[in-house]
């Protein structure tokens, strides 16, 4: 009871630390970062008067830390940057039933009847779920599917191929030394793709959170936000849409490029403009927000009209 309650508040965990701005990368690396040393003891204290590994038992040790620890958990964080925890632990769950499909595929083993109907009702259970938060994610919510679900696979692949090393090595020799390879991974994973200033996670993210609301100030930049969710536009466009001069809307363009909220793109002489893309699960809702929450507003209503209208035509005759 106590492994599932833990097992399931991790997502909760990893999702309220994404409202700071943080990346999977980072993330996984701190959570790797103080896990080392304690998987380093394991596999220290369970090596302790044992025979050396063979090059065969290292290769083992190498694709299971790989597969089990590192691969199964980055594609989990990162997943849960686009899906709720809910669904993230939904697909997880599938895990036995993956195990179950690599054992008739790879070994020949047979699946009865009762087990063929219970994997049904799983996936059936996940797809409903699915199709709810499809509705209220978008396309995001498939990629993020993917993600949790590959991290599933990579898991049952572990289990699969381990069985074979925990009879030769024991089961927290295994675990201990598996898992030092996967913290190792994740912490080059880190050096390689981040400076090491990205580890000084929480200062920049509040105030790269201060920065995106301080934009989100005006009902001048909250227009052109919602404007700019239909599609790209010149400043031209925006002008006629709001009905204001082009000085006050390239002023007010410029404070949400400085907010990393619009980004633009020169085409020809015309500058475009257009929703930059989510860098954080808060940029993200903010997203959803703008092109969901203002639907009743009579003022927005007839400008996301005109914007439409717009965009379908820079379609046909650009600027």
């Amino acid at each position: 009871m106590l492994g599932a309650i833990a097992f399931s508040g991790k997502a909760i965990i990893v999702k309220l630390a994404y409202r700071y701005g943080v990346d999977a990368v980072t993330l996984i690396m701190y959570r790797m970062l103080f896990a080392l040393p304690l998987f380093a003891a394991m596999a220290w204290w369970a090596s302790r008067g044992q025979r050396p590994l063979t090059r065969r038992d290292w290769a083992g040790v190498l694709g299971l830390g790989f597969s089990g620890y590192y691969l199964a958990s980055f594609l989990d964080f990162a997943g849960l940057a686009f899906i709720t925890a809910s669904l993230e632990r939904l697909i997880l769950y599938l895990n036995p039933t993956l195990v179950l499909l690599l054992g008739w595929a790879l070994y020949g083993r047979g699946v009865r009847a009762g087990q063929v109907l219970g994997m049904a009702v799983s996936y059936a259970g996940v797809v409903l779920v699915f199709g709810q938060e499809a509705a209220h994610q978008g396309a995001g919510a498939a990629w993020g599917a993917l993600l949790v679900l590959g991290s599933a696979m990579s898991y049952a692949v572990y289990l699969v191929y381990s069985g074979e090393l925990v009879k030769r090595l024991g089961a927290l020799r295994l675990v201990g030394l598996a898992t030092t390879v996967a913290c190792v991974l994740c912490l080059l994973q880190f050096v390689l793709l981040r400076p090491l200033s990205a580890a000084l996670v929480a200062p920049d993210a509040v105030a790269g959170l201060a920065d995106t609301f301080r934009a989100l100030g005006d009902p001048t930049r909250v227009r052109i936000l919602d404007a700019l969710s239909h599609g790209e536009l010149c400043v031209c466009d925006l002008t006629g849409i709001l009905g204001l001069p082009q000085s006050s809307v390239s002023r007010h363009l410029a404070y949400l490029r400085r907010a990393r909220l619009v980004e633009t793109q020169q085409k020809g002489k015309f500058a475009h403009y257009r929703l930059a893309k989510p860098r954080s699960a808060v940029h993200r809702s903010l997203l959803i927000c703008v092109r969901s929450a203002f639907r009743a507003t009579p003022l927005l209503e007839r400008e996301r009209e005109r914007a439409a209208t717009r965009v379908r035509l820079r379609a046909l005759e650009p600027c």
